[in-house]
Formats: C-alpha cells, structure tokens, sequence
C-alpha cells in the first residue's frame, strides 16, 4: 500500500463528495484527527467526512485504485485507535449521525456515523431500546460490528442479535444490503466479525420495550473482593434475566451518589440493572448484603437513556487509554484473588476493570448463528488502564498488561474482539473467532479478496484452493 497522496488525488476526492475532504494543511486538520483515546498521535494524509453512502462509494474507489492506505471512523471510540492510519485515508462517517424510528414495527434505522446515545434517545422517545454499550459516546457501528453487549444483554441478548440488516460499501465501491435473505454469508459475518467486510453506512435493529429501568450500584472494601467475588459468581448466573450486573475493581469518583468520606477509596462493585417490576427493585437486590455488609448501595429508579449516559463524564474524551479484554465461564477463588490484589494496587484514579454478563438470551442464540464465537461465556472482561496525564501513559499500560496477563489463564483464550489490542497478534485474533475464523476468512475472500479493509482486528481473505 502507498502511504502519500498527491494532489491531484485529494483534488479527485473532492470533486467526487459533498463532504469535506480535510488533510495536513487545513485549520481542523488537528480536531479531525483527535478521537476519543488521547493516546493514539496518528496523521493521515487525509480525513474524507462522507455526507452519505455516495461520498463512502466514491472514496472507496479512489482510496483503492490510488493504492492508498484505508480506515473508517464511525464514533472514534477505538481503544487501539484503528480507525486512524498514518499517512492514509480515513473515511469519518461522523456526518451520518441520523436515526429512525419505526413504533409500529419496532425498528431502528441508524446511520453508521451515529453514537449510542443518538440512538438511545431516539428510541427512548417511544419507550423502545436496543442492547447496546454502557457509554452512550460509543459508535453504534465499532460496537455492533464487534457484537455489541450493555446492559440489556441478558435480557435481550446481544447488539448484533437483534441486527436486522445493514447497508454495505463493499472493496470495489458495491452498495449492497445484507440481511438473512440478501448476503446472508455477509450478515452472518458483521454480526461480529468486526470491519473486516466493508463500510457499513446504515444498521437496521429490532427494538424491544424499556422505558424506566431499575438502578444498584453497590460498593466494598477491595480487600473483601475475594467474599464479594464468591458471591457474585453464584449470584448473577442464576438470576433472572431481568437482572443485570457487572463486577468492578474501581477508585470511587468524587460526586453523587457516593459519599465524600468514599471519594478516592479502592473498591470492588456491582453495577446492577434491573428491567423487572419497579416494585420490586430494593428486594431484587437486597441480596447484595450476603456477601457480606456494602460500604455503600445505592437503589433507585432510571431512565434507560440515562443509565445509558451515568458514566460518561467520568471518562470523557481525551484521556489517555491502554485495554485488553478476555471471556471467562467461571471465577475460581485464585482469579479472585488476583482481582483483589490489582483492585488494591489500581495506579491511578480512573484505572479500572470490568466482568459484563453475556449469559442469559446471549448464551440461547445458536453458537454457529453469527461470527460471535463465545455464547457459551459467562463475562467479557476489560481490563482498562485510564488517565488524563500522558506522563503515566507507560504506569497504566504496565497495570493493565500485568492484570490482563495474570488472569489469562483463568479465561477462555479469546476476547470481544473490541477488547483485543493493537499489539496483540494475528493468533490472538484466531482465539477470539475459535472455529468460526476459517469461515469468516472464505467470507473476507469472497467481499475483499486483497485485504482493503485491514485496519481492524484483521480477518485475512483465505487463499484459493
């Protein structure tokens, strides 16, 4: 691939988009390029904000004949930041943020440049939702497009199993629509196979009724992770799917609802979500207290939209990030102890670590119905090393890394391919798709035979026999 672009090929991409074409000698050139992770510094020769499918056809053909080097950006919430390519394009879907809500057929139809909380409060307006996130800053499309899990999960399962359709620019600047009657090789490949297929310009999803959702967040001393642990890994498997909850190790942020003798204390958490009978919100988990007395809960009613949206001004954009991510079916007490031991030596204020439920309707979708290899998974972890100083850049990586390294071998080998690093290798993607890999590089053979789409957890196109 080339890594420079002359003018007259920028020249090109303008005359043939409505959206701006942005490189190095423009004013904005700087804020285009800046996404969420503020440890990725990376300078494309150019950002083409494409207005609608036409600009991404278009930017397709000449970013491939050009031999030029490719990336999309649907919300730049891309840990590893691959939706950035030095010296390349990036096609920045940002412009096609739109969302539309069919209440009758219970339906959403979403521009791929839209982030959750576009869609959230789109769909809040008619009482619907759709499983998606807990950072309502996140892209729709990098979280889909992994698979997708939040708070809904395990009452509705994934992101992706409740993906209708999705409208596709395709390696040799196609449109195509793919769905369980059109491609269906293609569906079943987005369905978390990651961006290896194509620019995905609009999703279709099925909604389903949340309006008001019950809210927990329960607090303990780090030190007693191993009892908490103990308890939650009996606890949440076994409770109804109306019931949500994902364990932390976490330095509780200054502010409500958290008491100020708590602000800056090492914990470990349960974030509890609960979409049953407001009614029986406090009994549902009063159950909390068998793992021994809280430090701190906290039960109330919520709009779903801000649940959605609690935990983004804690970790706006801008902040140095460094994650990994692992699937796990079980927490043996020596992986709760590792827990306790990094929950207590947590380096800076917004480091942390989270174990997401993906059990309950996740776990009943067919194993071999989408790319998502793991329903037999109870969590997807992550591992997260965050803060605003670039000066701890090396501390956060170093924790995560070690905490990530310590509990691999309690895991089930593969990860959310959204929690896989940039520095992670081609086998580490493998484990992620387990035996669904061979398929989904026939798949990347038959949509993108030469590789255009390789900014990403790459799928590479299986060679003819």
């Amino acid at each position: 691939m080339s890594t420079t672009l002359d003018a007259p090929a920028v020249e090109s991409l303008r005359n043939a988009l409505r959206g701006p074409v942005i490189t190095p000698h423009d004013p904005t050139y700087d804020e285009a390029r800046t996404i969420y992770n503020a440890m990725i510094d990376r300078h494309p020769a150019a950002l083409v904000r494409c207005a609608d499918a036409g600009d991404v056809m278009a930017a397709v053909d000449r970013v491939r004949d050009n031999g030029l080097e490719l990336a999309v950006m649907g919300g730049g919430h891309s840990g590893p930041g691959l939706c950035l390519v030095d010296g390349g394009v990036t096609l920045d879907l940002s412009p096609m943020r739109w969302v539309r809500v069919d209440p009758e057929q219970r339906t959403a139809y979403v521009g791929g440049g839209s982030l959750i909380g576009d869609l959230d409060h789109a769909t809040a307006s008619f009482g619907l939702a759709v499983p998606a996130g807990i950072v309502s800053t996140t892209g729709v499309g990098g979280l889909t497009l992994g698979g997708g899990h939040g708070y809904l999960t395990r009452k509705y399962g994934l992101t992706v199993d409740n993906l209708l359709s999705a409208d596709v620019v395709l390696a040799d600047g196609s449109f195509v629509t793919a769905s369980a009657t059109e491609h269906p090789d293609l569906f079943w490949a987005l369905r978390g196979g990651g961006g290896n297929f194509g620019v995905v310009t609009a999703f279709t999803f099925r909604l389903h009724p949340v309006d008001t959702v019950g809210v927990a967040i329960t607090l303990w001393p780090v030190d007693r992770t191993p009892d908490v642990v103990s308890w939650y890994r009996e606890f949440l498997p076994q409770a109804p799917e109306d019931v949500y909850g994902f364990f932390a190790e976490l330095v509780v942020p200054p502010g409500p609802p958290f008491p100020e003798e708590l602000h800056g204390r090492k914990m470990c958490a349960m974030v509890g979500c609960w979409t049953g009978d407001a009614d029986r919100l406090e009994e549902t988990f009063s159950v909390v207290n068998e793992a021994g007395p809280p430090a701190f809960h906290f039960a109330a009613p919520m709009p779903y939209a801000a649940l959605q949206s609690h935990f983004d001004a804690l970790i706006p954009p801008g902040l140095q990030w460094y994650w990994r991510g692992d699937f796990f079916d079980d927490i043996p007490d020596a992986a709760a102890e590792v827990h306790r031991r990094y929950g207590e030596g947590i380096p800076t204020d917004l480091c942390t670590m989270h174990m997401y439920p993906v059990d309950g309707a996740a776990s009943r979708v067919g194993a071999d119905e989408t790319a998502w290899s793991y329903r037999d998974a109870v969590w997807s972890a992550v591992f997260g090393g965050i803060d605003a100083d670039p000066a701890n850049a090396a501390t956060i990586k170093r924790w995560c890394t070690d905490y990530w390294s310590e509990m691999h071998p309690y895991s089930m080998g593969g990860a959310y391919v959204n929690f896989v690093g940039a520095d992670e290798d081609a086998d580490r993607v493998r484990s992620t798709y387990r035996g669904h890999y061979e398929r989904l590089a026939r798949v990347k053979r038959g949509y993108d035979p030469y590789n255009l789409f390789h900014a990403n957890q790459n799928v590479l196109p299986a060679r003819e026999t």
